[in-house]
């Protein structure tokens, strides 16, 4: 590693000048890659609901339906933005009345549940496919159209406007989200560092491998939003901690060598081993998400992995050579340091240890239980503003015609006809059930002859497969529509085995039981995979469990404070939130544990040791977590997406709560631990006045 560094020393201008060129194909990647709104299609292809959705789109072409309602509009009116909206690129189908019945007749002469089903007093309603999926750019801009159309007193719900107007938020809001991390990242380092140039170098170095990290996310096909607007605050937050221990490291070394370049390589040198090893538990963090059975969890793991790869290589070789570029106006610049090393906490860390144990273990075990019981909600309409036109169209929808989620219900098309019409019936009877639309509901007795069901044959029949549509007064995710569900699925598979339930709420059933398992699953893997790597980096059996059951901590604290104040997370929370507190922040604790084993070859005592490590490693972490917090923080306070904020929020507080446990629990642990530490661990050095363990 000394080689290496002298050669990142001596060649720092021509690393820098190619560093340059890459930032252009890096842009180009960036602007092509694809976003994916919509984080239901990342439930795994073999659960039942996406083969019925595969089906849907196959077969019926009906993968993405939404509805219009229409407030006060004269039917001649009504038939006209239909024929309207019909005409829009990626616009499938738009039923209504006319497709079934001419106009002229009075609505008394519609079927009784037809008319039920298309009339709400002054309202009526139709009902749009589309050609595409939901999340596909040709729906997307469909809606958008549609919209041109609908600006009175129309509201059209459905997965596909609210997919669009995720789309149209998380667009708007990006740019401000980049903007608000990188000004409170510049506030705190400015706190942190002695110098004013010093942040803006950093931030300059960190430009580096974020926009490699998001231009070579063209690679991987598309991204998903929340991996959008996560990965640059993430990646700001992660890469910042390198960054730090690289200037505070050199600083230092500057005050012992006689050059800059001197000073520099053994920075680099000095700090390797903390940086990499720091990076490769956060890297194991992030892949663990990829053990997901939901692949939302890949997505994400797989980007941020890279990012970290990208910010460690980045660190090492392109932020040396801004440093020393910039040594000059970085020393003639400063002012007074605001974050300071921390002086009397270590005597009181020290002195205090055990007490401080004591109360890490008396409220250990009640953050476990406030975090297993912290409550989650899957439907996405909940993170979305009110005021949205989406959400709106649902809350419309429910009102005039008692509707919220629609499932549909495909059987095969041997299953008898008196068959099918049990199964309608048995459906109508299921608690929640508003209306219920089949072929053979139209073709009995009392049917008027003026009704031409051709349009309905074409729309549920179709593929060798039937086709029965169930509108729910229910809201998907709920414990009554689940229960619902389990009914119809019950009925159902009395008559085909083989049936499937699409629609958003089949989906979202499915998204709550495979979450269930990944939550369990990924924390495992994450656990496992960070113990082995410590054991690996330290070659100890003990450092490893101390280490991360100091974060395990912090994540219990952090997880459990929700509970507490009665606040529900989105699902997706309570999955990614620990692996990364746990990835990102061991960081801090690798830190202060190297440093302690420093001061023990130093030949002092288990007490100085601890002490001097907190001192010495305080001023990092703290600029680290508060940069942290304040990245998380700012996007958390504008964010409209309550999944956004609430995510931020998770992992702004996250840090804090991990530099106060790094600080004061940690040192407390390996004050108490330093003897069983030494006994399995190799070539920990013995602390002064104590016998070396052979």
């Amino acid at each position: 590693m000394e080689h290496l560094s002298k050669f990142i020393v001596k060649y720092r201008k021509i690393i820098l000048i190619v560093s340059i060129v890459l930032l252009i194909p890096s842009v180009f990647g960036y602007l092509n890659t694809k976003v994916n709104y919509d984080i239901l299609s990342y439930l795994p292809a073999d659960s039942e609901s996406m083969q019925g959705q595969d089906i849907l789109d196959k077969d019926f072409n009906l993968a993405s339906v939404d509805m219009l309602v229409v407030n006060g509009m004269k039917d001649k009116d009504v038939v006209k933005l239909k024929n309207q909206i019909q005409d829009i690129k990626g616009v499938d189908k738009v039923v209504w009345r006319d497709d079934v019945t001419d106009i002229s007749l009075p609505k008394q002469a519609i079927p009784k549940n037809i008319r039920k089903m298309l009339y709400s007093g002054d309202a009526t309603m139709l009902i749009i496919t589309f050609k595409e999926p939901t999340a596909s750019d040709v729906t997307m801009d469909a809606i958008k159209q549609i919209k041109k159309y609908t600006k009175y007193d129309c509201y059209q719900a459905g997965f596909s406007a609210i997919t669009e107007d995720t789309k149209d938020l998380v667009n708007t809001e990006t740019p401000i989200y980049s903007g608000i991390a990188v000004l409170l990242c510049l506030v705190v380092l400015c706190l942190g560092l002695q110098s004013w140039v010093a942040p803006i170098i950093f931030l300059i170095g960190i430009m580096f491998p974020i926009v490699y990290n998001m231009g070579t996310n063209v690679f991987l096909g598309q991204i998903s939003y929340i991996t959008q607007a996560l990965a640059l605050i993430l990646q700001l937050a992660v890469t910042m901690d390198y960054s730090i221990f690289l200037l505070h490291r050199y600083q230092e070394e500057k005050e012992k060598n006689e050059t800059k370049e001197d000073a520099m390589a053994k920075a680099i040198h000095a700090t390797f081993v903390s940086i990499t090893s720091s990076s490769v538990t956060t890297i194991a963090g992030f892949l663990a998400l990829c053990a997901m059975q939901l692949t939302l969890g890949r997505d994400i793991g797989v980007v941020m992995a890279k990012g970290v790869v990208l910010g460690v290589i980045c660190t090492i070789l392109v932020l040396p050579s801004l440093l020393m570029a910039f040594d000059k106006p970085i020393e003639k610049y400063t002012h007074p340091v605001l974050i300071r090393p921390l002086k009397k906490t270590p005597k009181f860390v020290v002195k205090h240890h055990k007490a401080i144990l004591i109360a890490f273990v008396v409220l250990f075990i009640p953050a476990i239980y406030c975090q297993a019981n912290v409550g989650q909600y899957y439907d996405l309409t909940q993170s979305l503003p009110d005021d949205m036109a989406s959400v709106q169209g649902t809350q419309m929808l429910k009102d005039k015609f008692n509707m919220t989620t629609t499932h549909f219900v495909i059987l095969d098309d041997k299953v008898p006809t008196k068959y099918i019409q049990t199964i309608i019936d048995d459906f109508e009877k299921v608690d929640g059930v508003e209306n219920v639309l089949a072929y053979e509901k139209y073709m009995g007795p009392g049917v008027p002859s003026t009704f031409e069901p051709k349009v309905v044959q074409d729309i549920l029949h179709n593929g060798g497969k039937r086709l029965i549509i169930v509108n729910s007064k229910y809201h998907s995710a709920t414990d009554e529509l689940n229960r619902q569900l389990d009914q119809m699925d019950a009925i159902v598979h009395k008559y085909d085995k083989d049936a499937k339930i699409a629609g958003e709420g089949s989906m979202t059933r499915d998204l709550i039981n495979i979450t269930n398992i990944d939550f369990q699953m990924v924390n495992i893997v994450s656990i496992i995979a960070i113990l082995i790597i410590i054991a690996v980096t330290f070659k100890s059996f003990s450092l490893p469990f101390i280490l991360v059951l100091a974060i395990e901590f912090a994540i219990c604290i952090n997880m459990g404070i929700p509970f507490l104040t009665k606040t529900q997370l989105p699902f997706i929370a309570g999955i990614v939130i620990g692996t990364i507190q746990l990835g990102a922040c061991i960081d801090y604790a690798i830190l202060m544990t190297t440093r302690f084993k420093e001061e023990l070859q130093n030949g002092h005592t288990t007490k100085e040791a601890a002490g001097i490590a907190i001192q010495m490693t305080s001023t990092s972490i703290i600029t680290s977590g508060l940069s942290f917090f304040a990245a998380c923080s700012g996007v958390a306070f504008i964010a409209k997406m309550d999944m956004i904020s609430s995510l931020c929020t998770l992992l702004g507080r996250g840090a804090l709560i991990s530099v106060v446990v790094i600080l004061f629990v940690l040192p407390s642990l390996l004050i108490v631990s330093q003897k069983f530490i030494e006994k399995t661990t190799k070539k920990w050095p013995a602390a002064k006045g104590e016998l070396k363990h052979e």
